[in-house]
């Protein structure tokens, strides 16, 4: 059910992104600079670009921006997972290796002797 609703949705965005790109097909300049700075440094880039494509450009820009921007964001939960795992790791081979350890003197000649040394 879920994976209906989610083709669905992914139809009708196909559909509404195709209607978009057709009804903007019409050819826009765009600059790289302002005109007065673009003359002033002598670099005058345009690009003419259909206006979906500038539109989808931004969408995609936009989205971008704001993964990086959250992936930095969450640089340091990520790091303190990361440090909080290796200390799990190393205390659960600390505890392997005490109740090997113990697992070892737990030996009825060893028990034995420690009897006779007790008592």
């Amino acid at each position: 059910m879920i994976r209906l609703l989610r083709l669905a949705l992914l139809v009708l965005l196909a559909i509404a992104l195709v209607t978009i790109a057709m009804a903007n097909r019409a050819v826009v300049p765009v600059h790289l600079l302002p005109d007065d700075m673009g003359t002033f440094l002598g670099f005058n880039g345009r690009l003419d670009l259909p206006l979906f494509l500038v539109i989808f450009a931004g969408i995609i820009a936009g989205l971008l921006i704001g993964f990086v921007w959250e992936w930095f964001r969450e640089h340091k939960h990520r790091s303190a997972a990361a440090s909080k795992g290796r200390e799990v790791s190393r205390l659960e081979r600390e505890v392997t290796r005490l109740r090997h350890k113990a697992a070892e003197q737990t030996d009825d000649v060893l028990a034995l002797l420690d009897k006779r040394k007790a008592g």
